[in-house]
C-alpha cells in the first residue's frame, strides 16, 4: 500500500510555483524515462522552490541540481525520481532510512510515498532548516537526526529501504546490515573515474546488485559538522 499525503504549502504555493511550471517538469521527467506515476505525482505535489534559496527559486523547476550552501546541492529532480522509483520497485515500503537529508527535498518526496521516513544529516545547519520545512509542510512522518550517515540509525533498524544521497567509495556494510531481508539500498558508488547508481537487495545469503547507470553526487563524508 502506498501512503499518499497532500502537502500543506502554507504561503509558499504562489507565483512561478504554479502547477503549470511543475507540470512541465513532470513532463520532462516522463520524457527521460520515469515511469512510476506515484513518484511523478509526489514531484508535482512538492514545492521544490521552498527547498532552495530565494535567489534561485525561479530555477527550482528546472531539471537541474542547485547549490544549497555549505558545499552541498539539492539533487536534480530526475535523479530524485529515479532513486525513489528504484526504491519502490522493491514493493510497498513502511519504513525507509535516508542518508543525507540535505535540503530535505528527497525526504519530502519519500514522505508522501512511504509510512515513516528516518533521515540523518551530518551538517547541523542543513538539518535545522530542513526540519523547519518539514514542519511547515506538515510532513509529520519524517524523523530527522544529526548523525554520521555511515552508521545509519541502528535503534530504528531494520528498514524496508535505504536511500543514500552522497557517493561512497564502498558499500557501507553497516547500512546493508540495517536492511530487512529483501530490502533495497539505493546509492551512488564512486568507482574512481565515474560514479554508478546501484540498487542492492539484501538476500538470505548476501546481496544482489543492479547497476542503474552513471550519476554525479557530492562525496559521502564521515563525522559531524
Amino acid at each position: 500500500m502506498i501512503h499518499h499525503r497532500h502537502l500543506s504549502e502554507g504561503s509558499r504555493g504562489i507565483g512561478m510555483t504554479s502547477h503549470g511550471t511543475r507540470d512541465r517538469l513532470v513532463s520532462r521527467l516522463r520524457e527521460k524515462g520515469i515511469r512510476d506515476e506515484r513518484v511523478l505525482a509526489a514531484i508535482l505535489n512538492t514545492p521544490r522552490h521552498a527547498f532552495v534559496d530565494e535567489a534561485l527559486s525561479s530555477r527550482a523547476y528546472e531539471d537541474t541540481a542547485l547549490p544549497i550552501g555549505l558545499g552541498q546541492t539539492i539533487s536534480q529532480p530526475w535523479i530524485v525520481a529515479r532513486m525513489t522509483e528504484a526504491l519502490l520497485e522493491g514493493g510497498s515500503l513502511d519504513k525507509v532510512l535516508e542518508v543525507g537529508t540535505g535540503s530535505g527535498y528527497q525526504s519530502a518526496i519519500l514522505a508522501q510515498l512511504v509510512k515513516e521516513v528516518f533521515t540523518v544529516e551530518r551538517i547541523k545547519e542543513l538539518l535545522r532548516s530542513s526540519r523547519k520545512l518539514f514542519h511547515e509542510l506538515r510532513l509529520y512522518n519524517i524523523h530527522a537526526r544529526h548523525a554520521d550517515g555511515h552508521v545509519g540509525w541502528t535503534t530504528q533498524a531494520p528498514f524496508d529501504g535505504i536511500l543514500v544521497t552522497a557517493a561512497a567509495r564502498r558499500v557501507p556494510e553497516e547500512l546493508v546490515a540495517q536492511l530487512e531481508i529483501g530490502g533495497r539500498l539505493v546509492m551512488p558508488l564512486d568507482r574512481g573515474s565515474e560514479q554508478r547508481l546501484l540498487a542492492i537487495r539484501r538476500t538470505e545469503d548476501g546481496q544482489e546488485t543492479e547497476d542503474l547507470g552513471a550519476v554525479v553526487f557530492v562525496p559521502m563524508l564521515s563525522g559531524l559538522a
